[in-house]
């Protein structure tokens, strides 16, 4: 049997794969072609330690989590939601685009502070209904690319909680609000860190939630990674 990357290549001899962004050719074989990931905006630094939103200074009151509690230690991502960024997501939420996937993976990996990715990753839950609608849970595309990238473990230990309402179209008070009690376990979680993996940081609300139901199920160090966050 011919290992998936190689036939890959083998067919895009024939047929050129498409950028995941543009939809245009891209001759290369990469995920995006070069316009496409020119417009990736990347994160500036400094980070706020807690939520990995960019501020001022580190010392500086964060204005997205700011007299929240919040369940996980620490959360960051490499990109900005806008501009190729929501493509790319886009491509793996909507169209199941496994290069999308491999792509994401790869700048958690190359761009992630050292020290921030050990121990056993953990997807974000889909609801059943998002997951009916796509056929896939994309934080499990994710974190599948990610743990084979970065050689880490992969612990589907989380789930939606029944009569739980999808995120999708609600205000960020209304995502904050209806987080909370949304996520319950499947299992025991892990010993040693437990990094949290989606597509998107929005509000924090889901992960907030995933993070403290592994926190009360006894997980030790919880931190979260996403491709790309939503900046105010």
């Amino acid at each position: 049997m011919i290992a998936m990357p190689l036939l890959e290549k083998l067919v895009s001899l024939v047929v050129p794969p498409l950028c995941v962004v543009c939809r245009e050719p891209e001759w290369s074989g990469d995920a995006v072609c070069p316009a496409c990931r020119r417009g990736l905006v990347a994160l500036p630094d400094p980070r706020c330690e807690r939520c990995g939103a960019p501020v001022v200074t580190r010392v500086s009151r964060c204005p997205e989590c700011r007299g929240r509690p919040l369940g996980f230690r620490a959360a960051w991502s490499p990109y900005a939601y806008e501009s190729a960024a929501r493509g790319v997501v886009a491509a793996l939420k909507a169209r199941g685009a496994t290069p999308a996937a491999r792509l994401m993976a790869a700048a958690i990996v190359s761009r992630a502070p050292a020290g921030l990715l050990a121990g056993t990753l953990v997807p974000v839950p889909a609801h059943p209904e998002r997951k009916r609608r796509h056929g896939m849970n994309q934080a499990s595309c994710l974190a599948a690319a990610l743990g084979c990238e970065a050689k880490l473990p992969v612990a589907r230990a989380l789930r939606r909680a029944p009569g739980s309402r999808p995120q999708v179209g609600l205000a960020r008070g209304e995502r904050l609000a209806n987080a909370r009690g949304s996520v319950s376990m499947r299992q025991a979680p892990p010993a040693g860190r437990l990094v949290l993996v989606d597509d998107v940081y929005t509000t924090g609300a889901t992960l907030d939630a995933c993070a403290r139901s592994l926190v009360e199920a006894g997980g030790e160090d919880v931190v979260a990674v996403t491709f790309a966050r939503a900046t105010r």
